[in-house]
This record gives C-alpha cells, sequence and structure tokens, in this order.
C-alpha cells in the first residue's frame, strides 16, 4: 500500500464525552464546517446482494473518487472511517474519534488520521503542509464543539453567513411581513429567516419544525403553523418523505401527497416498505431556492449522527469473531446486519449485551456475555457489518397521521389530498361529534338569516377551540361537526372546553342559547380524499357519531376506548361518570359508554 502517514491530535474537554459526542460524531456536519466539498454517491449493487458506494467531488484543483467504506462505531465513545481512493493525490485517508471521561467531569479525545499517497502530488502533500493544517483546523472545531456542549453558543459551528442581495433581501421582508399579519408567525418567522441565513446546509436540508420548537422554547403547534405558513409565502418548500424502517433515511420524496407511493424500496438497506402514515411518512420542509439554494450531494453519507439510532456498527470478516467495549443502556433493541439479511428484536435489560451470532442471513442472539462488553460472531462466508439499534422511532418526526389533523393544514392545503382510490390506514385517532340540540327549533324561531347566523358563529366558536387543541375540524354535516385529533388528551379537553365555554359563547352573541350535543371517540380508521378532502372513513367514524347521537346536550359522552387511554384517565379522574350501556345502530352488540353531566363539568370550570 505504501508508506502511511499518521498523526494523532489530544483534546481535553471541560464538558463529558455525552454533551460532546453529538457535534464530533456528526460527521456530516463536521465535514462542513471543516470546508470539505459536498459529493454525489452511486451505490453499486454487488452479486451477494450487498451494495458498495461509490463517491465522487472535487476539492480545489483535483477530482477526487473513493469508495465510501461504512463507519464504524460505538455512540458516545468512538467512531473509524475509511475512504480508499481511485482519483486525486492520496490513495487511502482514515479518520478515528476515540472519546473517554477524564475522571473530572471532562473528556479526553484523541482524533487520528491517517493517508498514504497515491502518486507523488500526494507524498508531497502529506510530508508538507498536510497535518499541521488539518490539527489547526480541526482543533478549531473541537473548541467550539465544547464552547456549544457548554450551552456557550447556538451551533455547533461557526459558519460564514449566506450572501443576501438586495433583492433578496427585499423579497424576504416582504415574505416575512405576511407571514407576520397571519395568525401563525408566533413571532418565530423571523428567527426562522435569521436562522436560515446562517445555519450549516445540513441542517436546512430537511428542517423539522418540532426541532425548531425546542430551539426557541415555542409549542409543537406554534412551530408547526408558522412552517406551514412560510410554505404558502414562499418561505420554505415542503416536503413528504418516505422513511426507511431501517436506516431511517429519507429515500423517496414528494411534494403533494397524491405523489407518495405506497412503498418504496431502500436500496443501502436493501429492503422494500410500506408507507404507514403514523410512523415512516414525514412531512419536513426546505429552504425556498429563491431565499437560500441548497446544493445536492452529501457531506458525508454514513457517520453516527446520521444514523442517532444505531448505537453500534461494527464490521466483522468471515470467521472473526470480534468483542468491543460497550456499555449500552436497557432499551428494546434490533440486531440486523447492513447488508441483506434478517433481523432480530430483543428487550435488554441493561448490563451484560447478549452475544449475537451472525450465520448466512440470519442474526441471532447468543447465551453468554460479558458487562461493558458486544461480543459478535460472524460464521458467514462473507464480510458482515453489525447493527445494534434502538427500536424508538424519530422522536422529532412530524408524521403525516399528525400534520394532517392540524387545522391550519388543512386550511392552507387542503389540495393535499390522496391520488382517487388510494387509502392509508391511520393506526389510531381521537374524533369528536358535535351537533346542536334542537336545531329545527331554532330556525323556527330565529327565522332562517338568524339561525344560520348563529350556526356559522357557532361553528367559528368550536374552530377555535380544536385548533388550539391541535385538531381540525375535518367536514361539517348540517349542524353538526366531525373533529379529529391525534392526542387523545386533546380531544377530550376540546371537548370539556366546549362545554365549559358554551355559556359564555352564547352570552357573546347576544342570542339564542345554543345547547351542544357531544360524543368521544377514538381507534384506527382509514384516510381517503371525498370530495377534494382528506376524509376518515370506518367503524371508528360511525362509533363517534353515536354516541354522539347519544348525548343530551351539554354533556358529554365517552367510549370506553377513550376513557382508557392513561393520560385521558387522568383527566377524567375528577369527574364521577355515569356508566351506560345501550344498542346503538350498526353495532350487534350493546355498547358501554360513560356520561359526563352538564353539571359535573360546569362544577369544575
Amino acid at each position: 500500500m505504501g508508506k502511511v502517514y499518521s498523526r494523532t491530535f489530544a483534546w481535553h474537554f471541560s464538558e463529558p464525552p455525552e454533551a460532546l459526542w453529538p457535534a464530533l460524531a456528526d460527521t456530516a456536519r463536521w465535514n462542513e464546517a471543516a470546508g470539505l466539498p459536498k459529493h454525489q454517491i452511486e451505490e453499486v449493487r454487488q452479486p451477494d446482494g450487498s451494495n458498495r458506494f461509490f463517491a465522487t467531488a472535487r476539492k480545489g484543483p483535483f477530482d477526487l473518487a473513493w469508495e465510501e467504506i461504512p463507519v464504524e462505531w460505538v455512540d458516545g465513545q468512538w467512531f473509524r472511517h475509511d475512504r480508499l481512493f481511485s482519483k486525486g493525490p492520496l490513495k487511502l485517508l482514515s479518520a478515528t474519534l476515540r472519546m473517554e471521561p477524564d475522571g473530572n467531569g471532562g473528556a479526553l479525545g484523541h482524533y487520528t488520521l491517517n493517508a498514504t499517497a497515491a502518486n507523488l502530488f500526494g507524498t508531497a502533500i502529506l510530508n508538507t503542509a498536510f497535518f499541521s493544517s488539518v490539527e489547526k483546523n480541526f482543533t478549531a472545531l473541537a473548541k467550539s464543539a465544547e464552547e456549544w456542549a457548554a450551552q456557550n453558543r447556538d451551533m455547533p459551528f461557526e459558519m460564514p453567513v449566506a450572501e443576501v442581495t438586495p433583492e433578496v433581501r427585499r423579497r424576504l421582508d416582504e415574505i416575512l411581513e405576511r407571514i407576520a399579519q397571519s395568525r401563525n408567525d408566533h413571532g418565530l418567522s423571523r428567527k426562522l429567516a435569521d436562522w436560515m441565513l446562517k445555519a450549516q446546509e445540513v441542517d436546512l436540508e430537511r428542517i423539522r419544525p418540532l426541532e425548531l420548537a425546542r430551539r426557541w422554547d415555542a409549542t409543537d403547534r406554534q412551530a408547526i403553523e408558522m412552517c406551514l405558513q412560510s410554505v404558502k409565502e414562499g418561505l420554505l418548500e415542503l416536503r413528504w418523505d418516505l422513511l426507511c424502517p431501517r436506516c431511517r433515511g429519507a429515500k423517496l420524496t414528494a411534494t403533494a401527497l397524491d405523489q407518495l407511493p405506497s412503498g418504496a424500496h431502500c436500496s443501502s438497506c436493501n429492503i422494500d416498505y410500506d408507507r404507514d402514515f403514523a410512523r415512516n411518512v414525514e412531512l419536513t420542509f426546505h429552504p425556498s431556492p429563491t431565499i437560500r439554494d441548497i446544493l445536492s450531494g452529501e457531506f458525508c453519507l454514513f457517520g453516527p449522527m446520521s444514523t442517532p439510532h444505531v448505537k453500534v456498527q461494527i464490521a466483522l470478516e468471515p470467521g472473526e469473531t470480534r468483542a468491543v467495549p460497550a456499555c449500552l443502556d436497557a432499551a428494546d433493541s434490533r440486531l440486523r446486519t447492513l447488508e441483506i439479511g434478517d433481523e432480530a428484536d430483543i428487550t435488554h435489560e441493561g448490563g451484560a449485551f447478549p452475544k449475537t451470532l451472525i450465520e448466512d442471513d440470519a442474526v441471532a442472539p447468543e447465551d453468554g456475555a460479558e458487562d461493558g462488553i458486544v461480543v459478535a460472531i460472524n460464521r458467514s462466508g462473507r464480510r458482515r457489518t453489525l447493527i445494534i439499534e434502538s427500536r424508538e422511532w424519530v422522536s422529532d418526526a412530524l408524521t403525516a397521521e399528525r400534520a394532517t389533523t392540524l387545522q391550519t393544514f388543512r386550511d392552507l392545503f387542503s389540495n393535499q389530498v390522496l391520488r382517487p382510490g388510494d387509502e392509508v390506514g391511520i393506526s389510531q385517532v381521537t374524533l369528536m361529534f358535535t351537533d346542536l340540540r334542537g336545531s329545527t327549533a331554532l330556525y323556527e324561531r330565529a327565522g332562517d338569516a338568524g339561525a344560520y347566523r348563529l350556526v356559522r358563529e357557532h361553528f367559528a366558536f368550536l374552530a377555535g377551540v380544536i385548533r388550539e387543541r391541535n385538531g381540525n375540524i375535518v367536514k361539517t354535516i348540517r349542524d353538526a361537526v366531525m373533529a379529529a385529533f391525534i392526542d387523545p388528551a386533546d380531544g377530550v379537553n376540546a371537548a370539556l372546553e366546549v362545554q365549559r365555554t358554551v355559556a359564555a359563547f352564547n352570552h357573546s352573541v347576544d342570542g339564542e342559547d345554543l345547547v351542544i350535543k357531544l360524543g368521544v371517540h377514538c381507534g384506527s380508521c382509514i384516510a381517503v380524499t371525498l370530495n377534494e378532502r382528506l376524509d376518515y372513513f370506518g367503524s371508528t367514524i360511525n362509533m363517534a357519531a353515536r354516541l354522539q347521537g347519544e348525548s343530551e346536550g351539554g354533556d358529554i359522552v365517552f367510549s370506553e376506548e377513550i376513557a382508557g387511554d392513561p393520560v385521558v384517565a387522568e383527566i377524567l379522574a375528577a369527574y364521577s361518570l355515569a356508566r351506560e350501556n345501550r344498542e346503538l345502530k350498526g353495532f350487534d352488540e350493546p355498547i358501554q359508554f360513560l356520561r359526563l353531566t352538564p353539571a359535573a363539568i360546569q362544577a369544575s370550570a
């Protein structure tokens, strides 16, 4: 291979390894901050079903080409990243970071670079200023990461602020003024614009509003509504990402729901997977290219923070047994390989982690382990990369199931619908049905015009409560409303607020006293497009409607399913509810439900 040039940079940090790891191990973010170029990746399928990854880029006067070897790591402890070059001055570049506590609350970091030259020019580079230049650059980045870990800076690395021309500035100011005039700004759009102009490209490829909410101490709904309004006004673009259930990467992206297929193929993981609105269809955002244009490509395809749910990723040669120090927390975990093959789900209780056996395409836990050691045995006839990952899903993902139940989404993007004939299973939705008691008599007393005005104002009253509780009005049917919520507690709190405040609403309109019948239920359903809007169908909807029919007015009728939700049970524990049993139209067996009387509701107001 030729002479190996090596240099290790030693860093002492005042912050612990776990605080530094998210920045130091974010290889894509690190490479961008270090000034390395974006590159294009080609995945090449091998005869055994595995993939190899080849990259091309240009750095200064050099055209570069290399094979990207999947990174190895143990979460919070170390990673190793190798590139094998076929074009350019180098033949090999390998980077290894190792982190350990210093015993005083800080950390020691050792960053090692190994390189070999491909030609005389590469030899000259490695013999002169290469390592000293890299050390200066990387040490500055490490210091910046330490300041971020100590919460002394907003972002891990300082990046040059994107140049803003006078034309772009005028356009941006006009957009922000329009957003500010909407009810969806929440004082956040200016923060978004300022952040977009200085953030790293890795942050802007996939903007997640729930991350922004944490960054700016806002509620989830405020951040989501601001992003949705920003799309409407031209600051952002929206995207529907179909995430791979293994690597969690967006292997297919569409700008409209009716362009999203029912499934996709992940070439990296070599699996086909289905669309699941509740799990792997995510609504993300991207800067409008008229404000900041993001170039295509990757700063790093692999890396610990590209797939933070992966806690261990290590390669084993055929027949190799490998023991790696790794203290893994108790978690629901999955064992698999990066290459094609089966997977095994386990529940790790903490302490010693079971041995892992790789044999042919099977991965399985084995008896025997040591505390703080991960042992893997590769009995297959080829190199395999073991992955130990958390089965918890993406916590910051704004799923399609959640996004499409928000009133602001329905108001701004009514054109975001499924293809005709397409349907999507919704694992759980909370439904609230309301209706006006005695609406026929109301029209007789108040006249058509007066009654219509009251009904419309009552719709606005309900919409305000529903929106504040993160729900949406799916449709109105004469004087009735069907509303949907993702969180059962939001639906129950909305129902309570409606009945608590309807008297104040009646006083504000200074007219007829409206009495609202109300039922709440939760369960699974299907989403379809009806009358050019997203709608829900199934027995859950029928049950919710029937429960509303059992309401006498001023009360709330709850199904046993909604009352059994743990958070809802805590809310309803403060009330005395009557249990009833009734035959309902469309259901074979009598249905049990719970009734909260008007007196009990008002007593808690």
